[in-house]
């Protein structure tokens, strides 16, 4: 049988080695806010258990009852870590009642009435709420996907709960006789052993939790133009293809508008090129303020925009036009000084049955439009007209001879 002492070390060294992994993770990606949390949990627990060990070199339970008090904050900077993982507010004030009510009720377990089964449950108890919270949103789909770690750490919670469950009734039955933390028969022994390995896989599935994160957010970057943070070409011919094989299933059309801002050379040349990334970046946010819910906008290289309207017609393609254009002309009507007054004109065209899963077909389509609106003076919209189709149209029939076929 495993000594006390051995598991104890076991435990601090592990948690020691997990608070160093976390702190290069926290160092490294400074945005990723779990991982602080994550960090201080990991140095806690090997914190608290290390403390929980001067029990073997001093003849008082003061050790136990501050070393459990503070692997309790552990589990709760642990649960505060996923909420953050997934972007939910934390409070710092349950967080302080759940571990001063487990403080305060381990300490009267001590001095009012000495009592190892209350102890022990009620650390048991302090240890599972703050896990008890963290299964919801660690077994929960987000965004209808799965992320692996995240089940991994709820499944491991549980566990654990269920450990700790049994540990407390096996306490209180006086299964395989009685436990400190100086004598551990083998039931309470396997127990802790347990524990301490679950522990360590809860961590594990937190790291699988942030590689998951981390990879998706490269993926989105490489998907993003870095000037002003919408879409890029590459985003925008994916999107492009997934609509139009949508719409070539469901006959449903959607629009396209392709923007250009008039005289964007000149702004370079004139005013240097931190005020034309100045100006992209300008648009980027008016134009944002009138587009719908599901809209897409993109940048696809220099001057040139697009945005992808699903489900839409042309003619509602055209009012979303209109609507970008109006805020641009009021936003060039207000500048002073040495405001840069943005001009644009854009194309708009609509997927047709012609155009089928080919999103290059309808990008020409509305790159038509948009060089009628340049040919036309700028500042403005056109909307793709298609050529009539090449069939020969037969010549009216006099009506008497209409009158005859009838």
């Amino acid at each position: 049988m495993l000594s006390v002492p051995t598991l104890w070390t076991a435990f601090v060294v592990n948690f020691l080695a997990l608070g160093l992994i976390w702190a290069y993770v926290a160092r490294s990606y400074p945005k990723f806010e779990a991982a602080p949390f994550w960090t201080g949990s990991a140095f806690a627990g090997a914190g608290g258990a290390a403390v929980a060990m001067l029990r073997f070199d001093v003849d008082s339970l003061l050790p136990l009852v501050l070393g459990g008090t503070v692997m309790i904050f552990a589990a709760c900077l642990a649960t505060m870590g996923i909420k953050r993982f997934y972007d939910q507010p934390v409070s710092w004030r349950g967080t302080a009642l759940i571990t001063g009510l487990s403080c305060a009720v381990l300490t009267f377990f001590v001095i009012g009435y000495d009592s190892i089964q209350m102890r022990i449950m009620f650390y048991s108890i302090g240890q599972s709420v703050p896990m008890a919270l963290a299964l919801k949103p660690l077994l929960s789909r987000r965004d209808g996907r799965v992320n692996h770690g995240a089940r991994l750490a709820g499944v491991v919670c549980a566990l654990i709960i269920a450990i700790y469950a049994i540990r407390a009734g096996g306490t209180l039955l006086h299964v395989g006789g009685n436990y400190s933390i100086t004598h551990a028969n083998p039931v309470q022994s396997v127990l802790v052993l347990i524990l301490m390995f679950l522990s360590m896989s809860v961590n594990f599935g937190f790291l699988l939790m942030a590689i998951d994160r981390l990879r998706n957010e490269v993926a989105d970057l490489a998907l993003l133009d870095d000037l002003t943070g919408v879409g890029n070409r590459r985003y925008l011919l994916q999107r492009l293809s997934e609509e139009c094989a949508k719409s070539d299933r469901s006959r449903e059309p959607f629009a396209l508008l392709v923007v250009d801002l008039d005289g964007f050379k000149a702004i370079n040349d004139t005013h240097g090129h931190a005020a034309g990334d100045a100006c992209l970046q300008h648009f980027t946010l008016m134009a944002q303020t009138r587009l719908r819910p599901g809209d897409m906008l993109a940048r696809t290289g220099g001057d040139e925009f697009c945005v992808v309207l699903p489900a839409s017609t042309l003619r509602e393609g055209a009012m979303i036009a209109r609507r970008i254009l109006d805020v641009c002309r009021l936003d060039a009507e207000a500048c002073v000084g040495a405001d840069i007054p943005i001009s644009l004109s854009i194309g708009v065209a609509q997927w047709t049955r012609e155009i089928g899963a080919f999103p290059d077909r309808l990008m020409a389509a509305a790159d038509h439009a948009l060089y009628a609106a340049k040919r036309d003076g700028k500042n403005r919209c056109a909307i793709y007209d298609p050529a009539p189709p090449l069939v020969p149209v037969l010549p009216a029939m006099p009506q008497p001879a209409l009158r005859k076929h009838a």
